[in-house]
């Protein structure tokens, strides 16, 4: 994982859905929606999808994760993704 993800994304603190956003089941996966800055993301990665609707379940984006089934080894491109939802602003720190 590189030095700007990990700055990025704190794994290891408790993350949620951005007040703002909608999140819409879609058959390829979902649609993201910020009502604030009104951009549209498209989730065509299923498990990151439920690692979003989980969150408010566990106590960090890393346990989530974990939980989904994904193992430390597998972590980095689950963490670039959600880093890149957390710089729109899709997800939020809590």
């Amino acid at each position: 994982m590189t030095t700007a993800v990990q700055d990025a994304l704190d794994l290891d603190a408790p993350w949620a859905l951005h007040p703002q956003v909608a999140l819409r089941p879609e058959s390829f996966g979902a649609l993201l929606y910020h009502f604030g800055t009104r951009k549209l993301s498209f989730l065509k990665n299923r498990t990151i999808v439920a690692i979003i609707e989980s969150l408010p379940e566990h106590p960090s984006m890393r346990a989530a994760i974990a939980a989904a089934g994904i193992p430390e080894s597998g972590i980095a491109p689950y963490a670039k993704a959600f880093a890149t939802l957390a710089g729109s602003r899709m997800i939020t720190k809590l």
